[in-house]
């Protein structure tokens, strides 16, 4: 994420909430995944979570970056 990103989270995200949960949520899906694709062998199962990390950090980074935009606007 770019420094402006940053900077506008760490202005923003005590006073809305919902940017708050969607910067938690991509940080806490990054640690799964970075746990995850560690590991030198996944299981089929570890590959298919890996997946739906993926999907799930990049649906909340595309709405994160869509109430960025809103901050950036103003």
């Amino acid at each position: 994420m770019e420094a402006q990103d940053l900077e506008l989270l760490e202005k923003y995200a005590s006073s809305d909430p919902e940017l708050k949960t969607l910067w938690e949520e991509h940080m806490l899906y990054e640690k799964q995944l970075e746990k995850l694709e560690s590991k030198p062998f996944k299981t089929p199962a570890e590959e298919q979570e890996v997946k739906a990390l993926k999907k799930q950090k990049l649906d909340g980074k595309t709405r994160l970056h869509v109430m960025l935009d809103k901050y950036r606007n103003m």
